[in-house]
């Protein structure tokens, strides 16, 4: 990231955008927050509801633990406030797919207080490119159900599924200054969350979505009034959002009108916010501490289980795999998802030279499953397999030119290297005598080439490498090539 900060240019000058995000993260849980029903994605409508999801009377919700847990270790991934003493409440309003008529939310006592998530702009440097956002609360709500307006020409129908999901509202600080600094802020979260295991961060299937705050300003002025767009899907629409409703309210206000606090709705066929309804405060929802429910009170043992459970987080595993001499660059590719750390930590297990380890899978293994439209969980060749082909490199059985046509072998059979090199004939050849046999046979047919390299082209020398490594398929060792061919040419 460069010193330089993101500014849109208007009429009447430069104006600066601030932006925070409400992330909404469903916890991966057993069960509903405050019931037994299942959370599976894609179940027909109305299959996975309880008496309690659908507020039947004398229905009483239960705390689930897990949600709890959850939430406790997402704090603690953040380094947060954990605070030991929280309390629900009654958020009052009416919605078709509510059937309580309220939802149950944290809002005066979260159940994670203030914390911090490191981003950065610059893969070739993460930490001198750094920047440290705010966030300033997270706690457990119910979601509420969904009407589904595309089913019948005059009727909606409600799918009460969702209806009491458990999610985390993940609040940040008004820190970030530009699109590029929202989406590594969004794509830092979903990766602390899915190390984490509380949420699986699938944003397609609804599983975590942002609301964009964006409000803009002069420089050195007061923060200005701020919208929020609901329910953005994608990192992509989430820097989209802050880009297009920056420069929507610089017209506005360029122009002499004011900007209201309302919630806006992104449209990403037009790439354009639109006014959705005007934004209420906390006193409309009349909030009140909910009378079902006990205060929840979290002992010593909970939380020791709680952060004895965390796993290696990725700014720790990625400075540890630094620590073995693997690039920043690298490292923070192989850190950013938690199925490619876990299996590069596989890999890692088998003994093999970190430093080649992490340049192959950088480069060959990743460069090959996206080719083939694979991610890392459904590679066909496994941590044991690229140790194998990386032990065969390593000892000089298989030279770079060699160890990929394996490789492309292993991709379409899933045989093992060892196999592979053993029933094709595919073994790197260190024989002096027929590499000078074959070298001979290249300076014979190249006598001229022969007589300018002795005449001071010192450049034919690759010239000489290339056709002795032709002849041979490949298979010679470059290294003794190299050696007998500044040997024979003299």
């Amino acid at each position: 990231m460069t010193d330089t900060k993101y500014t849109i240019r208007g009429e009447t000058g430069d104006w600066e955008v601030v932006v925070g995000l409400e992330v909404h993260a469903q916890v991966t849980s057993n069960a509903k927050l405050f019931s037994g029903a299942a959370t599976a994605f894609g179940a027909e409508p109305n299959t996975q509801v309880s008496l309690v999801d659908a507020a039947m009377p004398g229905m009483l919700p239960v705390p689930n633990r897990e949600c709890i847990r959850q939430a406790v270790r997402t704090g603690m991934a953040i380094d947060a406030q954990i605070n030991r003493w929280s309390r629900f409440d009654r958020k009052n309003y009416f919605y078709a797919d509510l059937p309580q008529g309220y939802q149950i939310s944290q809002l005066y006592h979260p159940i994670v207080g203030e914390g911090a998530i490191d981003i950065s702009l610059d893969d070739k440097n993460p930490d001198a490119a750094g920047k440290r956002i705010g966030v300033e609360r997270i706690h457990v709500e119910q979601d509420a159900g969904k009407l589904m307006h595309d089913q019948h020409p005059t009727r909606s129908y409600v799918d009460l599924n969702r209806s009491g999901v458990a999610l985390m509202e993940i609040v940040s600080k008004p820190d970030m200054a530009s699109p590029a600094e929202a989406g590594a802020y969004l794509r830092k979260l979903r990766s602390i969350l899915r190390y984490v295991g509380s949420c699986d961060g699938n944003m397609e299937e609804g599983s975590m979505r942002a609301d964009v705050n964006v409000s803009v300003r002069k420089a050195g002025d007061e923060l200005g009034t701020r919208t929020e767009t609901k329910n953005v899907n994608s990192v992509r629409f989430v820097m989209a959002v802050v880009e297009q409703e920056a420069k929507r309210q610089i017209d506005v206000l360029e122009s002499g009108g004011r900007i209201v606090q309302e919630t806006r709705l992104y449209d990403p066929d037009r790439n354009e916010t639109r006014s959705m309804r005007s934004k209420e405060d906390a006193h409309d929802y009349r909030y009140f501490p909910d009378p079902d429910l006990l205060p929840l009170e979290l002992d010593d043992a909970f939380l020791e289980e709680c952060r004895a459970s965390l796993p290696e987080l990725p700014d720790t595993k990625r400075r540890r795999y630094e620590a073995l001499g693997i690039t920043p660059y690298a490292a923070a590719v192989m850190t950013a998802e938690v199925e490619a750390a876990r299996w590069f930590d596989a890999l890692l297990d088998t003994g093999v030279a970190p430093v080649a380890a992490a340049n192959w899978t950088t480069s060959e293994l990743f460069g090959a499953l996206n080719r083939t439209g694979r991610d890392i969980e459904n590679s066909p060749v496994s941590p044991d397999q690229a140790a194998e082909l990386l032990g065969l490199i390593a000892d000089g059985t298989l030279s770079g030119t060699l160890a990929k046509q394996v490789f492309e072998i292993m991709l379409e059979t899933g045989q093992g290297a060892a196999e592979i090199v053993e029933e094709r004939g595919l073994k790197q050849t260190s024989d002096t005598g027929e590499i000078e046999r074959v070298i001979a046979e290249v300076m014979a047919a190249n006598e001229d080439k022969v007589a300018d390299y002795r005449g001071g082209k010192d450049k034919l020398f690759g010239f000489f490498v290339g056709q002795t490594m032709k002849a041979m398929g490949g298979k010679a060792n470059p290294g003794v090539v190299n050696d007998v061919l500044k040997k024979m040419l003299g």
